[in-house]
């Protein structure tokens, strides 16, 4: 970014490679090889379309040979150089009979040109199989420019997500404000967005208040309130306030760019399905061959012309081009991802994608998972004079300045308070390490901390409020008093817990539902996620609590041990830091994006899926999506393979033509590609 500046502060305009080449489409600039090689064969077929009218021409040799040259060796240059290195490698793939297939017709049609007697009965040159070869590169040019398109219609939610970075920001400096392009915004750089603008870069609110549209990062279409100090994402839509954004992160380091990486990345690796297929491609080729082979010494021996024993021989080469094969898996792997990211479910490893359906136990991280993550003040037992009113409005006043999570807390909820409680000045506060905090309110000396430090002053008649509250695995804050002799007396206990997640009961039971069998692996104290656990709908033998970051990566396995012998995987979902380890050791990680940051970024990075809304229900969808998609999967290859053993066998004995056969093998990757494509027509 400071090399930028010194670029232009050097008078010059710095560019992007990537920006350079972002305006060409490169679908549209890849197609001229298929509009080229159509021109040029239209002309050679046109003789064939004409005589279904009943009007015999052809064009003369040259003309045939000119036309079909080019698209024989230009355009087809890729199928030789492709070939070739597969031959290398002691392997064969498609584009190998292509160029074989093609060549013997082009090779065929010039012997038999040259070798023509001057006089051809008939009046004209003999019969060539020019349009043959050119209409096979040009249908299987015209099948690649297929796979191009579609991918690059499951890409547009990338495209969307790119698009909605910002290229100015407002930055304010000592001078002013100052527009700035974005790519020169640093970290700790206060941001000014106004109302309707998108956020240029991840930070934190540094004043102001406003609701954001997140929902190109979560899909929730309510717009969340922020307020200073919280976290705001890059991309994110400003509503009607106007903030000053301290920036956290830019470029690659965003949130934004994480995504976009995530689904680009998905594209790229092979799910185990395409890499059986490869490998039964690489022994499909050999075997054509000499199927190939075998076919023109057959029509040879049997006593057919030289020229038509190849002709047969060239169109077994061209029926068995495994094209629908070959897309049969990709296709599927990036229409599902496509899918999966218009639905705020991230797939980073196709292999997780593929395994998901196989799902036989679904583990849970309980924490920021399966609940809000944030200490909430749960319930109050004022003893003594005090109302619960009063002893929250004291308690919230003791701790108006204190950053500790248990005194958010207790602030939201007097915030929260019908009517809102007034805070009250403190005098002399002071705050007690390890122990709480003290401070004089009206006079009086008044003390909130930790059961450890005042539990000697209950009484016997206020033990079974704080029983009750231990055993529902609550944290718990006493209040007290202290007269001017020293003696302190308890005023009443404040029960602090975390929350479910809205809905993630509903999300549970509809997996129990499916068959899965459910496991909650928690690193909080027993009493805590067993309390939790209840209110979840989980049994106790689900419930695995006090397991250590290292510890939850042993439960995984053990629970691999006994899905894998059921034939089934593992899911394991989290969100923070400390789940990492197991997100990568189970067979499909799921990360639970957490809006307010934290740990979420490594989670994102172990898992092979990341649920960008915090909704226990996406581990249903993507769940639901992966037995869609291997569907697809699996009804492709068998058309394929159906394709194939039907296809040679008709070439073999002589019924296909080198163009039928190619036309044939185009349609099979059509339909292969529009089949998967169907998955977007069920999206949710």
């Amino acid at each position: 970014m400071l090399f930028r500046s010194a670029i232009r502060d050097g008078g010059y305009e710095p560019r992007d490679a990537h920006a350079a080449s972002a305006g060409q489409d490169p679908l549209w600039r890849d197609a001229w090889p298929v509009a080229l090689g159509l021109a040029l064969s239209l002309p050679l077929v046109a003789p064939m379309i004409s005589a279904l009218w009943g009007a015999h021409w052809m064009l003369p040799p040259l003309w045939q040979f000119l036309l079909a040259t080019p698209v024989q060796f230009v355009l087809g240059a890729r199928f030789y150089k492709a070939g070739w290195h597969a031959l290398k490698a002691g392997s064969g793939n498609m584009d190998l009979l292509v160029a074989l297939g093609t060549t013997s017709g082009w090779a065929l049609s010039v012997w038999l040109w040259a070798s023509a007697p001057p006089n051809h009965p008939g009046g004209h040159g003999p019969d060539l199989y020019f349009e043959g070869s050119a209409v096979v590169i040009t249908l299987v040019l015209l099948g690649k420019w297929l796979e191009a398109r579609a991918k690059h219609s499951t890409l547009q939610a990338i495209q969307a997500l790119q698009a909605l970075r910002p290229n100015i920001a407002r930055v304010l400096t000592a001078d002013g404000e100052q527009e700035l392009p974005i790519a020169e915004v640093l970290p700790g750089d206060v941001l000014r967005v106004l109302p309707g603008e998108r956020i240029p870069a991840d930070g934190d609110i540094v004043s102001g208040e406003s609701s954001l549209d997140e929902s190109m990062l979560t899909g929730e279409p309510l717009p969340v309130h922020k307020t200073p100090g919280q976290r705001v994402r890059g991309g994110t839509l400003n509503g009607e306030g106007a903030l000053q954004v301290r920036v956290t992160a830019v470029g690659a380091t965003s949130l934004l760019a994480q995504i976009i990486r995530l689904v680009e990345d998905a594209q790229a690796p092979k799910a185990p399905i395409q890499r059986l297929v490869d490998r039964i491609a690489a022994v499909f080729v050999p075997v054509v061959l000499g199927i190939a082979l075998f076919t023109g010494l057959a029509w040879f021996i049997q006593g057919a012309t030289f020229e038509a024993a190849l002709i047969h021989s060239v169109a077994v080469m061209v029926i068995a081009c495994p094209c629908a094969l070959g897309l049969a898996t990709p296709a599927a792997i990036m229409a599902g991802t496509g899918v999966a990211a218009q639905q705020g479910i991230l797939i980073r490893d196709a292999q997780a994608l593929e395994l998901a359906h196989r799902a036989g136990i679904v583990a849970f991280d309980k924490t920021g998972t399966l609940t809000q993550g944030q200490p909430r003040l749960l319930s109050l037992h004022a003893w003594c004079t005090q109302t619960e009113s009063e002893l929250l409005a004291l308690a919230a006043s003791l701790q108006q300045h204190s950053e500790h999570p248990l005194a958010h807390a207790v602030l939201q909820a007097a915030k929260q308070a019908s009517p809102a409680l007034a805070l009250r000045p403190v005098d002399h506060p002071q705050a007690l390490s390890g122990r709480g905090i003290q401070g004089q309110i009206d006079g009086q000396t008044y003390l909130l901390g930790s059961l450890n430090w005042l539990s000697e002053h209950l009484e016997a008649a206020q033990q079974p409020a704080l029983s009750a509250a231990l055993a529902d695995g609550h944290t718990v804050s006493l209040l007290a008093q202290q007269d001017a002799a020293g003696r302190v007396r308890a005023l009443g206990l404040l029960a602090f817990g975390d929350q479910p997640k809205p809905g993630v009961q509903q999300a549970l039971a509809a997996l129990r539902q499916r068959g899965l069998q459910l496991a909650m692996i928690s690193g909080d104290n027993r009493a805590a996620a067993l309390a939790m656990g209840q209110r979840l709908g989980l049994v106790e033998e689900e419930i695995h609590a006090e397991v250590l970051p290292a510890q939850k990566t042993e439960w995984v396995r053990r629970l691999q041990n006994e899905a894998h012998a059921r034939g089934h995987t593992v899911i394991f979902v989290g969100d923070g830091i400390n789940d990492a380890p197991a997100l990568a050791a189970a067979d499909v990680g799921m990360a639970m994006a957490n809006p307010e940051g934290g740990g979420t970024d490594v989670a994102m990075g172990s898992a092979g899926i990341t649920l960008m809304r915090g909704d226990v229900a996406l581990v249903a969808q993507a769940i639901e999506l992966s037995s869609r998609t291997v569907a697809k999967i699996r009804q492709n290859l068998f058309w394929a393979f159906a394709y194939n053993v039907a296809g040679i066998p008709l070439a073999a004995l002589g019924y296909l033509s080198p163009v039928v056969a190619g036309a044939a093998m185009a349609l099979s990757s059509v339909s292969v590609m529009t089949n998967a494509l169907m998955l977007r027509a069920r999206r949710r």
